[in-house]
């Protein structure tokens, strides 16, 4: 789906972490977070709260403490491996949480 948009993919424990994200929102370029725990890095927090703003014509974001430019064509996907990851609320407020998990009774439907 997103492999012709050239996707990104990360894990938080990438060294090129931050340049990479911050490159990928500012060309609008999607960005794929892999095996996360349920510890989420705030440094993201502007990110999954959309907190972009205008400034000078320029679409911006705060991100670590630094404003960086944003694309709105940016997406971001995340995934963990955790069967029955515990999140905190404001996670599930401000992302889309879909469980893959294949389960005995959804094999027989």
């Amino acid at each position: 789906m997103e492999a012709e948009n050239d996707l990104k993919i990360l894990k938080f424990t990438n060294k090129e972490f931050a340049n990479t994200l911050k490159n990928a929102m500012a060309m609008g370029l999607p960005v794929l977070i892999e095996d996360l725990e349920e510890y989420i890095d705030p440094s993201i927090d502007p990110v999954l709260g959309k907190q972009y703003y205008e400034h000078e014509a320029r679409t911006l974001i705060k991100f670590g403490d630094k404003e960086a430019e944003y694309n709105t064509d940016f997406r971001l996907y995340m995934t963990t491996k955790l069967p029955n990851p515990h999140y905190l609320p404001e996670i599930f407020i401000k992302t889309t949480v879909i469980n893959f998990t294949v389960t005995f009774e959804g094999l027989e439907d």
